[in-house]
């Protein structure tokens, strides 16, 4: 599976969207340089209070810009960083990765997906009733779908652009499949 990204954003402060920029860099271990949720730990603000000590599996958030192609035909207009996502990606299936998948993005970066990003209710404040398309329960199986990507650790750092090419790497099998992180 090969794709491409095609936006990059970070934010130095706490909010729910982040700014486009025309790169960001990767640290290995720690996240996006100069991003909020950038560190050894978890820097998720709500789950500070109680877990801090956690390891951050959230260091880097990609979310799939098919996605906003879905959302724009049921009437919700929503663009890059908007979500809150460090990666917007195009052509590659992020949801349908098995936990521990490497992307390859660029000439040197590797992220390394650690599961699901959880949606909370702030999708609602940012456009009503968007939490409902990004987050259901399938009424055949009663099992949940998680529509808003991924979230991934930084194994090799390196700058990450928009057109840049995403090359996926499947762990060896068996393939577990992701889980909210």
């Amino acid at each position: 599976m090969a794709g491409q990204v095609t936006a990059v954003s970070r934010n130095e402060g706490y909010s729910f969207s982040k700014p486009n920029r025309d790169s960001i860099r990767l640290l290995t271990g720690l996240g996006v340089e100069g991003d909020v949720h950038a560190g050894e730990t978890i820097r998720h603000q709500f789950r500070m209070t109680y877990e801090p000590n956690l390891p951050n599996l959230r260091q880097v958030h990609l979310m799939q810009e098919e996605l906003f192609d879905e959302l724009a035909f049921k009437g919700f207009q929503v663009s890059a960083g908007q979500l809150g996502e460090n990666i917007t990606t195009r052509g590659v299936e992020l949801l349908g990765l098995p936990t521990g998948a490497l992307l390859r993005l660029g000439e040197h970066a590797v992220l390394e997906v650690t599961g699901l990003r959880n949606p909370c209710s702030k999708i609602n404040d940012f456009r009503k009733g968007l939490l409902s398309e990004v987050f259901a329960m399938d009424p055949s199986s009663g099992e949940f779908t998680f529509k808003s990507g991924v979230m991934a650790v930084v194994r090799c750092g390196g700058i990450v652009r928009p057109d840049d090419p995403i090359r996926v790497e499947s762990p060896p099998p068996p393939h577990r499949p992701l889980e909210r992180v």
